[in-house]
């Protein structure tokens, strides 16, 4: 059992919290409770170590016999010490470090629809638009510079899972214009002169969302062919950006399953 603070699996645990820097350097992010786990051990996701706590639920014992029985890293830690590291409110008593996965625009391959958050600086809303992506059946999702780290602790437990089942890919905006392989770009604008219920998302696209503060950047500007609007009978000047995307890439799903 780990009873030091001074462990170095806890102090990785407590590096991997911070920046993305961190997390880039030590090739790692964490994933924290019961079901994140889960998902990543049904996905095969590559495992550095689990910690976890004596106060595990049942469902929580099952999953440690169970990575122990797959020769995973796994060590018991004293509970006020998986309580100090753990960044949940209620914490669940365990947690992994997985590795962080290193992909690139050769990645893709024929892409049809891409999402890209740009500018999104909020955790909770880009891990709800690549849990929304999932969903919507997308084939990636492209991180541009601006966009807060989406394997930081907060978009990842935000994601729910989403981030073992599809790419999740930071890319400069160079490769960004290169990786696209010829789709139409579409860019979310309240100001864009499209509905996006007129719009044609048949063909192969790349969907930009822009941040809650600023919009898109110039960058994503410059890349887009077609700026669409949601069309809002309220007296409301724009959406949650999560919100936002879950509109557009359903929208896509609709007029392909049409």
């Amino acid at each position: 059992m780990i009873t030091s603070s001074q462990n170095t699996k806890l102090k990785l645990v407590r590096a991997l919290q911070g920046r993305a820097k961190e997390r880039r350097e030590a090739g790692a992010f964490l994933a924290e409770g019961v079901r994140l786990i889960e998902d990543a051990l049904a996905a095969g996701w590559p495992f550095r170590f689990v910690l976890y706590g004596s106060q595990l639920s049942e469902r929580g014992q099952n999953l440690v016999g169970r990575l122990e029985g797959l020769k995973v890293d796994v060590e018991q830690v004293d509970d006020a010490l998986i309580e100090a590291v753990s960044e949940t409110e209620t914490s669940q008593g365990i947690l992994a470090v997985l590795e962080l996965p290193t992909l690139s625009s050769s990645t893709l391959s024929s892409p049809n629809f891409l999402l890209i958050p740009d500018q999104v600086r909020d955790p909770g809303n880009l891990g709800t638009l690549i849990r929304s992506a999932a969903a919507a059946g997308a084939q990636a999702v492209l991180i541009p510079p601006e966009t807060v780290d989406a394997f930081s602790p907060k978009v990842v437990r935000a994601g729910m899972g989403a981030h073992f089942r599809i790419p999740v890919i930071s890319l400069g905006w160079d490769e960004i214009r290169s990786g696209g392989g010829g789709c139409s770009v579409f860019m979310a604008d309240a100001e864009g002169s499209t509905p996006c219920w007129s719009a044609d998302f048949r063909p192969p696209l790349a969907l930009i969302v822009g941040g809650e503060a600023d919009g898109a950047s110039e960058s994503a500007r410059q890349l887009a062919d077609t700026l669409v609007n949601i069309p809002m009978p309220g007296k409301i000047e724009s959406l949650n950006a999560a919100v936002a995307g879950a509109i557009l890439m359903f929208e896509i799903v609709r007029q392909r399953n049409s």
